[in-house]
């Protein structure tokens, strides 16, 4: 992703390469995010499943993108989270850095990729719990299709995403190109994610990933 291509085959050689290492740091992240965890059980309703997908439910259509902004804030109505934005990169194993768990109620939004409500896919992070209590995704498997995201901005607009996808996804059948790559060309979308399925003792880590997508569907103030 460099700023001066010297053709448009070296810029998609570079911009693939820069993908593929964040896909690899996630996958990473995913792994080893949570691995002391004796007495907390995160909510899950499946190993390798779509959480929920109801047929009838009639999702709105796609917002034109906007202009790129720093996160500030993430709310998500239906489960009580409001939290503020943290940015992280990739710690020295090239995973992406979740909050410090002293700050296990923060997001953790990748700061070396879009911003929400920019085209293309913004990704966020968070704890399921800590050694002692749940965090800031604890709850986010229950989320539905046709349910709310938003995220507050540093230019003052607020960018309401609409989820239309929740999986949890286990680490044998991962595939992390369709995990997060984009669902929509041209759309602004956004991906929250965190461990999910159960907490194996003798590996002392989640057996899978939750990986909601949402994509922006208004704008507010």
């Amino acid at each position: 992703m460099s700023d001066h291509e010297r053709s448009s085959g070296t810029g998609r050689l570079l911009t693939g390469v820069a993908w593929a290492v964040l896909l690899l740091g996630l996958w990473l992240w995913g792994r080893e995010v949570t691995d002391v965890r004796d007495g907390m059980s995160a909510p899950t309703t499946g190993d390798v499943a779509a959480v929920g997908r109801p047929p009838d439910v009639e999702l709105p259509p796609a917002h034109r993108p906007l202009g790129a902004a720093l996160p500030q804030r993430v709310d998500i109505p239906g489960l009580g989270v409001q939290a503020h934005v943290v940015a992280r990169g990739l710690d020295g194993a090239g995973a992406i850095d979740p909050p410090p768990y002293d700050q296990a109620g923060a997001v953790g939004w990748y700061a070396r990729g879009v911003t929400p409500g920019a085209a293309g896919t913004a990704l966020m992070v968070g704890h399921v719990d800590t050694e002692t209590k749940p965090a800031v995704f604890y709850k986010l498997s229950v989320l539905k299709p046709g349910e709310t995201v938003r995220v507050i901005r540093a230019d003052g607009k607020v960018a309401e995403f609409t989820v239309d996808d929740v999986q949890v996804v286990s680490r044998e059948h991962f595939d992390a190109r369709q995990a997060y790559g984009p669902r929509q060309t041209g759309r602004a979308e956004l991906r929250l994610i965190t461990c999910g399925g159960t907490f194996d003792r003798a590996s002392r880590s989640y057996t899978a990933n939750v990986i909601v997508s949402a994509y922006l569907t208004g704008t507010g103030l």
